[in-house]
C-alpha cells in the first residue's frame, strides 16, 4: 500500500489534476516499486502507465499481473502500450472526450448550406436543418450548422 504523502506534495497534486493525469484510484497501484520508493507516485497516472508497460517490456511480468499490480485492465494495458508505440511517452497523456470535429457536416453538406444561403438568405439555422434532412438525408441540430457556417465565415475572413 503507497505511502501516505505530506501536504508538501499538494501543489503536486494540484498539477496532476489540472493536466487531467491525477490516477483516481491509486490505492490500487500494488507494485513493490511504487511502494517502496518516494520516486514512484501511483498518483501519477503517466508513470503509472508507463511502469505498467514497461515491467511487461523489460522485466518480463505477464501482462495480466502487471495490469493487475498496476490497477488497471488487460485492455487497458494493451491501450497503453499501442499508444505510447504510436506516440511515445505523449501517448499516455490522456485525450480529450467527445467528437474531434464536425463529423456529421461533411464537405458536401456545408457546401450545400452555402448554397442555399446565397439562394435564399433570409433563411435560417432551423430552415436550413429541414432542408439538409429532406434533400441530404442528414439530421442535425440548428445550432451544429450555426456553428459550422461560422467556420466557414472566419475562413472567408
Amino acid at each position: 500500500m503507497p505511502r501516505s504523502r505530506s501536504r508538501a506534495s499538494e501543489p503536486k497534486i494540484d498539477a496532476l489534476r489540472q493536466a487531467a493525469c491525477l490516477n483516481a484510484h491509486p490505492e490500487k497501484v500494488t507494485d513493490p516499486l511504487f511502494a517502496a520508493s518516494d520516486f514512484f507516485d501511483g498518483r501519477d497516472l503517466v508513470q503509472v502507465k508507463y511502469e505498467m508497460v514497461r515491467r511487461v517490456r523489460t522485466d518480463g511480468l505477464t501482462v495480466a499481473k502487471s495490469a493487475r499490480a498496476f490497477g488497471f485492465s488487460r485492455p487497458s494495458f494493451y491501450q497503453a502500450q499501442a499508444s505510447l508505440q504510436r506516440e511515445g511517452l505523449s501517448g499516455l497523456l490522456p485525450k480529450k472526450r467527445g467528437p474531434r470535429r464536425a463529423h456529421k457536416l461533411s464537405t458536401e453538406a456545408v457546401s450545400f448550406l452555402c448554397e442555399q444561403l446565397s439562394l435564399v438568405p433570409s433563411l435560417n439555422s432551423s430552415d436550413l436543418a429541414d432542408r439538409l434532412r429532406k434533400d441530404l438525408r442528414v439530421k442535425v441540430h440548428p445550432r451544429s450548422i450555426e456553428r459550422s457556417l461560422a467556420r466557414v465565415e472566419k475562413k472567408r475572413q
